[in-house]
């Protein structure tokens, strides 16, 4: 057993040096090193027959088809890198809707859609932690009552005169402003938003207010994407 996990902890190793070019501290393409895994592995294998006691035969070449398979599995995956990247994050959408896949290098966030087709997103306002539905038909950001509340409005200083229609039909909403607003790491500030009355609405919107911010956003069948 002991075998099979240092098994496991090399081959895994063996696929990170070659997926960040550390044949290049030496002169190697990474196409070159990849080559050279083959061979290492092989020399792991003969080396640990020779240096373990009383291996027989049948033993060792169980190792080596044991790490054989290790490889081919590490060299799938690596091949298919981005298609399994694709894969982890609607699993990840699935179990933890409203999270945020984040990009930081292309400054992207990516949520899946709900089973009821619509987009969760969690953000956060004012510090606090809100969950929200896209909409790009709310002209601005629309919060509940409640999470006004939470966000740090005082809800009963508010003059709610601008007329707003929700799914629980025609309602009242005050305009507010946002000190802060930030989803899947994009970060506004100063956001025009509207507090609805309580129980006007249901859930908070992700409105025009902030989506108009962004460089871009994009909404597939069960993807969106926002860029920053």
């Amino acid at each position: 057993m002991l075998f099979i996990g240092i098994a496991i902890a090399v081959a895994i190793g063996i696929a990170l040096l070659v997926s960040v070019d550390a044949g290049a501290f030496v002169g190697l393409t990474q196409g070159q090193a990849a080559q050279l895994v083959p061979l290492l592995i092989i020399l792991i294998v003969i080396a640990a027959g020779v240096f373990a006691r009383r291996r027989r035969a049948g033993e060792l070449l169980g190792n080596l088809a044991l790490w054989a398979g290790l490889f081919g599995i590490v060299m799938v995956g690596y091949a298919y890198r981005d298609d399994l990247s694709g894969v982890a994050s609607r699993v990840f959408g699935e179990l933890m809707p409203g999270a945020a896949v984040i990009d930081a290098e292309r400054g992207t966030a990516t949520f899946r859609a709900g089973r009821d087709g619509h987009f969760q997103v969690n953000a956060t306002i004012n510090g606090a932690s809100i969950r929200t539905i896209f909409d790009t038909g709310a002209s601005a950001v629309v919060l509940t009552s409640d999470d006004a509340r939470r966000a740090g409005i005082d809800t009963r200083s508010l003059r709610f005169d601008v007329p707003v229609s929700t799914a629980n039909g025609t309602g009242r909403a005050a305009l507010v402003r946002l000190d802060r607003v930030e989803v899947g790491g994009i970060v506004r500030n100063n956001v025009r938003a509207f507090v609805a009355e309580a129980n006007a609405l249901d859930t908070s919107l992700l409105g025009m207010s902030f989506l108009e911010t962004l460089t871009r956003y994009s909404v597939s069948a069960s993807s969106l994407e926002l860029v920053d």
